[in-house]
């Protein structure tokens, strides 16, 4: 081998960080999304007013498991929204008033798989469509992480898995029962989880029960490490879509 092959041998591989979808499509944009909540909230108007004169695109939910908990959901393309305008509101009234919880704050971007039509729909405006129909105001929020083994698996049986996952998912929404938000949070997540999933529908129990149904699946069943801690709440208030 020549000294001209060897270092091209020992060159890195490229590097690629764009979302991938059917042919032949790629995109730089991504959704961040993130959910913090709190406690001690007597009355949530005010954080509706506060909310609403803010520049965010956000959700605001009321806390199933916490007579005073509220969980608020916001995104937006650029990450640096959460650490200027969306800091800014939650460090003035009425939220400075309120006893965070971080261990249920949730924080991902969306991601492709490399097969959808329209990428940057599935990217971008899917997600908020989901979480902004007042027809959908009951949502679950849950972090996961997978085993380790799974990265190792052929890519086939890795697709197989995945697919099943996904068949049982695709049918719950059709059915109008439930319907997904799946992020990608490694490195973004305080305890190395792997991805946020978000679970939004019309009623409260289709939603346990997809839960419940995708427990049998193998990725779930054989393949995840760990599960939760689970948001469960209601939508208060929705902001616009842009």
């Amino acid at each position: 081998m020549s000294e001209a092959e060897s270092r091209r041998s020992d060159s890195p591989p490229a590097v690629d960080v764009k979302e991938r979808g059917a042919n032949g499509a790629s995109s730089d944009r991504r959704l961040f999304m993130q959910l913090l909540v709190y406690r001690g909230c007597q009355d949530p108007k005010p954080l509706v007013a506060a909310l609403e004169s803010r520049p965010l695109e956000a959700v605001l939910y009321v806390d199933l498991n916490d007579p005073t908990g509220v969980g608020v959901l916001t995104f937006a393309e650029d990450p640096v929204a959460f650490v200027t305008s969306l800091r800014d509101a939650l460090a003035a009234e009425p939220f400075n008033g309120l006893t965070a919880r971080p261990e249920l704050t949730m924080f991902g971007r969306t991601y492709s798989s490399g097969f959808e039509p329209d990428l940057e729909d599935w990217l971008l405006q899917r997600p908020r469509r989901t979480v902004l129909n007042p027809a959908w105001p009951w949502a679950i929020w849950y972090p996961l992480r997978r085993v380790g083994g799974f990265a190792r698996l052929p890519a086939s049986e890795q697709t197989a898995i995945l697919r099943e996952h996904g068949t049982l998912g695709r049918a719950y929404g059709d059915a109008d029962l439930a319907h997904d938000i799946r992020l990608a949070c490694h490195g973004l997540d305080t305890n190395d989880n792997d991805f946020v999933i978000g679970l939004v529908g019309r009623d409260l129990q289709p939603l346990s029960h997809l839960v419940h149904a995708m427990r049998k699946t193998a990725q779930t069943s054989q393949y995840i490490q760990s599960l939760g801690p689970f948001f469960v709440g209601r939508v208060l208030w929705q902001g616009k879509s842009r």
